[in-house]
This record gives structure tokens, C-alpha cells and sequence, in this order.
């Protein structure tokens, strides 16, 4: 069976191929190990708008420069100088509570407006002029996946992010089809083959250990995921189902320290308000109920939620009554224990804009990764993030 043969008819190749090899380890997890910090992504994909995500409801250059882009009704106000997009009533509770974190004016220098090249940026936590293969989170795995360790992706592909250089994380939409996948007859048949002295040694040797170790995987996540229903009520929307997915997993007790989600459609370079008004309101509801989900199981203090987009939005609206690539953003972190909650510092200044008109970065987004690493995942981020950053105070 050569190569082509063997990806054109199985169909698992796809779905099965980024899983570790560490995911073995799982099978002999003890009780005892899990019941850890968990970190959960979520990935703002196309770049939101920050500016209209947190908004200077007092500053008269903000109304200026977007006089049919501002929002001006039912800003949710939360200092006498900065508020929430309508959409993001969902989160107010958080922000009350002391559950949330707003980091503003986060980017990195010399950026890059590409969408895919900041996106990579963003995931392999390189500079401007770097250019890696593995991700941040890949480059965890590397160092501590061999303790039982491990992170899912839900989605059909993993993102860069994920991908080490010696362990990936798994992508999975559906655990369940995942199991099943792995006990296909086809795919069963194929790994009959696997200690033939011929196939063992053919080019596709790589392809028959990855899926041995796909299927180990799937048993071990399908026979340890309590499969009750959640009682805790969703948006029905695709973003909500990855989050709900993830909130059974940490409520299961699964041994997986790392989940990754995103929700897509942010770049909004024609009528923007009604399409981030949607996109928002699908976070911010999802998110809400993730966080009640967790709460409610008592798994909340455990788990760290990042949120991030690989660029913010140019300052100026443009002619289609929408705004073009930017820079500098804020971030979201929501945990239980934040050191400082609320807004971690200020907006940068609308009257002192860099020479593309956009937002100038204070705070690298390399700095939040490592402050995560340190202060919540407990281990060093050297080897890591490949460049020295500053240790922030939001946890």
C-alpha cells in the first residue's frame, strides 16, 4: 500500500493524524494527578476590533474618527472613562466579580498586518522577523508532556499553536466520532499490518505509529469522559458547542491542562457594527455559560481563559463604513484568582497614534504568555518563549 493509496481511502487521516505520541501515558494516569490548572484559548480569528470591543465613551478624537462607526448608545460603563460594547453584558457579572482582567494596548514590534503571518506570530510567540515551526503551547508539550500532560484543539485541524517539535496537542470536534473512527474495520485492518518486516520499514511507518497512538488516545479520552448531560443551558452556536465540549472534558476530570477554541468572522473591513454586534454576543453568551458550567461543577478556580485576536483595527473608519487592519489590541484573561482584575492599565492615547494611524503597543503579547506559564502553569516559559519578557501582575 503506497502513500496515496493509503490517504485517499482513510478517511481518519484527517482527524487522526495530529495526535501525540505522549497521549499513551494517559492510560495510566493516577487520580491524583488530575484535578490541575488548566488553561482554555480562545481565538478572536480575523481581528477584532478592540476599540469598539472597549470603548473611551468620554474621548471626543474616538467619536472623530469613526462619526458612523462609534458606538455611543448602551455602552455598558465601567470607569468614568472606559466601557463594554453592548454585546458584552454577558460579562459584566465577571467584571464585577473581580473575574476579569482587561489588557489593553497588546501587540509587539514592528507588527505585521497580514492575517496569517500576525496569526502565526501570535502562536509561535516569535518576533516580527522570526520564523518558527513550533508553537508556544507545542513547546510546553515538548518539555512537560511526559508528565501526563497533554492538550486538545476542538477542531477538525490543529493550529500552529499546538504543534511541537517533538509532541502535538489533537484535534477533535467530536470525541465520540473519534472513538468509533478508531474502531472502523479499515482502520482496524490497517493496523494489522503495522509489525509486517516490509510495511514496518516502508515510508508509511510513521502514518501506522501515529494512528496506534490515536486510537490508544481516543480509548482512554471516550472511557474517561462522563458523558451526563451538562445541566447548565447554551447559545446555540458553533463557538458555544467547543466551549461546552471543553466544559465536559475539565468537568470530567480529563487529564489535559491546554484547550484551544476559537470563533472566526472579525474581519470586518465593510459594515462592521452589526457584524461584530453578532460575533459579540455569541462570545460573550458562550462564554457566560462556560464560566456557569465550570461553576457549577466547581471547577472554575482551576481554569485560566485567554482571549486574543492577532491584530486590532485601524483607529480611523474607512469608506465602507467599516475599519482596516491595525495593531495593538486588549487582550481578556478571566480566572477566579486574578491579582488585578478589572482594567490591568490604560488605553493608549488616540492623539499619539503610530504612522499607520493605529493604536501604539505598550505591553508585549509575549509578556502574557510568559506571565501564564510562571504564575499559573507553574513552570519556567525559557526554551518556551524564545525571548525574554517581563513578568505582568494579572495573576
Amino acid at each position: 500500500m503506497d502513500r496515496r493509496k493509503f490517504l485517499k481511502n482513510s478517511a481518519l487521516a484527517s482527524s487522526l493524524f495530529f495526535v501525540p505520541n505522549f497521549v499513551k501515558a494517559f492510560e495510566s494516569v493516577a487520580t491524583e494527578h488530575l484535578g490541575y490548572k488548566r488553561l482554555v484559548i480562545v481565538q478572536l480569528a480575523g481581528g477584532n476590533d478592540g476599540l469598539n470591543t472597549i470603548i473611551p465613551h468620554q474621548n471626543d478624537l474616538y467619536y472623530n474618527a469613526r462619526p458612523k462607526l462609534a458606538i455611543s448608545k448602551d455602552i455598558i460603563k465601567l470607569t468614568d472613562d472606559l466601557g463594554f460594547h453592548p454585546s458584552l453584558q454577558p460579562l459584566r457579572a465577571l467584571y464585577d466579580n473581580g473575574e476579569l482582567s482587561i489588557i489593553n494596548n497588546v501587540g509587539y514590534p514592528n507588527p505585521v498586518r497580514s492575517h496569517f503571518r500576525s496569526m502565526d506570530i501570535w502562536q509561535t510567540a516569535s518576533g516580527s522577523d522570526e520564523y518558527l515551526q513550533s508553537g508556544w503551547l507545542g513547546r510546553y508539550l515538548d518539555q512537560h508532556g511526559k508528565q501526563s500532560y497533554n492538550a486538545i484543539e476542538i477542531d477538525e485541524q490543529l493550529s500552529l499553536a499546538m504543534k511541537g517539535e517533538h509532541f502535538n496537542g489533537m484535534a477533535t470536534n467530536d470525541f465520540r466520532v473519534l472513538y468509533k473512527s478508531a474502531k472502523d474495520p479499515y482502520f482496524k485492518n490497517v493496523l494489522s499490518h503495522y509489525n509486517d518486516t516490509h510495511l514496518s520499514e516502508h515510508n508509511l511507518g510513521y502514518l501506522y505509529q501515529t494512528m496506534i497512538d490515536a486510537k490508544s488516545s481516543a480509548n482512554y479520552i471516550f472511557e474517561n469522559t462522563d458523558v451526563k448531560t451538562s445541566q447548565e443551558s447554551y447559545p446555540q452556536n458553533s463557538f458555544a458547542k467547543q466551549l461546552k465540549n471543553v466544559a465536559q472534558f475539565i468537568n470530567s476530570d480529563l487529564g489535559t491542562k491546554v484547550f484551544y477554541t476559537s470563533l472566526g468572522g472579525f474581519d470586518t473591513h465593510a459594515n462592521q457594527n452589526s457584524k461584530q454586534t453578532r460575533l459579540l454576543s455569541q462570545y460573550a453568551e458562550s462564554v457566560s455559560a462556560f464560566i456557569n458550567d465550570l461553576k457549577r461543577n466547581g471547577t472554575f478556580e482551576d481554569t485560566l481563559i485567554l482571549t486574543f485576536s492577532e491584530f486590532g483595527r485601524r483607529v480611523k473608519q474607512n469608506a465602507a463604513n467599516g475599519t482596516d487592519h491595525g495593531s495593538a489590541n486588549n487582550v481578556f484573561v478571566i480566572g477566579k484568582n486574578l491579582k488585578k482584575a478589572g482594567f490591568y492599565n490604560s488605553l493608549a492615547s488616540l492623539s499619539d497614534l503610530d504612522n499607520n494611524g493605529d493604536l501604539k503597543y505598550s505591553i508585549d503579547f509575549r509578556s502574557i504568555y510568559t506571565t501564564i506559564l510562571s504564575q499559573w502553569m507553574n513552570v519556567s516559559a525559557e526554551g518556551i518563549i524564545p525571548s525574554r519578557q517581563n513578568l505582568l501582575d494579572f495573576i
